[in-house]
């Protein structure tokens, strides 16, 4: 009878929570969209975006500013929170993050040599280069990690190459001049800012094509996290679906790097809300509302980053990073007092 009970409240919060998430996401890309310079009236503003009337720059704000900014904030948002997932399951270890796997390190330093350097290379492939950097800095740590015992050995290595592609990112900064680094640092705090379709158009094809593949690794998850040793008893192979699952997020991390910047915390945050909000660890359910919830909390601190001290505005890197921060020192606490949810 209990069960029935505690199945029957597991199957309502699933109903309720999406439902719950885009009412956020509703009213989070309503005050996005509408806030700032010029100023619209709410009749104007649906005018704009239903009927494509109002003035040519009021179109032009609306359309070709803040809504590709809302859409990309909330496609990597969701690449971000199903990275989490991932990770956390295929590590069993619930503050594993895209920080330990290189991707953000290796974007960040090809980035950074290139506006060092004064490369001669076209802003048009920026993008690319720092993807190819992205996927060269995980794929060290996930051909480091095939020798690996355990995940504590496979957190160590990542940990291991993110400080030396940190370290050659901070001798690159070093030798930059005053306009080099001004340049850079927008970048590498993550931002949304200046993101126009053709990102959008960039992220897409990633988007449709990782996310569906992420979700076929839910059963695996699941039984990874019963221990290798079970997992291993109920047919898994336990190493290389580690690797598989790790070789993902790289290309799913490297994207939104690439697009964005490195944006941090929303990969580990996201998992814990849902876990904490659902009462299940089950990846069947955490993996599509951890990307949803992933995708809220990046336009939700992008209008945040935006607004809150407007007209200047502080990259979104900073405001996810203060969230995450202040996230698990609560954790952290309620842990001690022995009332909270295990991290």
């Amino acid at each position: 009878m209990q069960a029935k009970k505690k199945l029957h409240a597991l199957g309502r919060r699933i109903v309720l929570l999406p439902i719950f998430l885009f009412g956020v996401l509703l009213s989070a890309a309503a005050i996005n969209v509408s806030s700032g310079s010029p100023s619209m009236t709410w009749a104007e503003l649906l005018g704009v975006i239903f009927s494509n009337v109002g003035s040519e720059l009021q179109r032009t704000v609306i359309w070709e500013m803040r809504i590709p900014r809302i859409v990309l904030g909330l496609m990597v948002g969701m690449l971000l929170g199903a990275v989490g997932t991932l990770m956390q399951g295929a590590m069993n270890n619930k503050l594993a993050g895209p920080e330990l796997l290189g991707v953000s390190s290796g974007a960040s330093l090809v980035m950074a040599a290139i506006t060092v350097l004064h490369l001669p290379i076209s802003v048009m492939l920026h993008p690319f280069l720092a993807l190819l950097g992205g996927l060269a800095g995980g794929l060290c740590v996930v051909l480091a990690a095939r020798g690996s015992r355990g995940t504590v050995g496979m957190l160590l290595i990542g940990m291991s190459v993110s400080a030396i592609l940190n370290g050659l990112l901070i001798a690159l900064i070093a030798l930059a001049t005053s306009n080099d680094v001004n340049l850079l640092y927008t970048y590498l705090l993550g931002s949304l800012a200046n993101r126009s379709w053709e990102h959008v158009l960039h992220t897409l094809p990633w988007a449709i094509i990782t996310l569906p593949i992420a979700f076929f690794f839910t059963r695996t998850l699941n039984m990874l996290q019963l221990g290798d040793e079970a997992a291993a008893g109920l047919g898994v192979k336990v190493l290389r679906a580690r690797i598989a699952i790790l070789a993902l997020c790289t290309g799913l991390i490297a994207i939104t790097v690439a697009q964005c910047g490195p944006i941090g915390y929303i990969a580990l945050i996201a998992p814990h809300l849902v876990r904490a909000l659902l009462g299940t660890l089950d990846a069947r359910f955490i993996l599509p509302l951890s990307a949803l919830c992933g995708g809220i909390l990046l336009v939700a601190a992008d209008t945040v980053a935006r607004l809150l001290l407007y007209p200047m505005e502080i990259p979104v890197g900073v405001w996810t990073t203060l969230l995450g921060g202040s996230f698990f020192l609560l954790q952290f606490l309620r842990k001690r007092q022995g009332g909270g949810v295990d991290v």
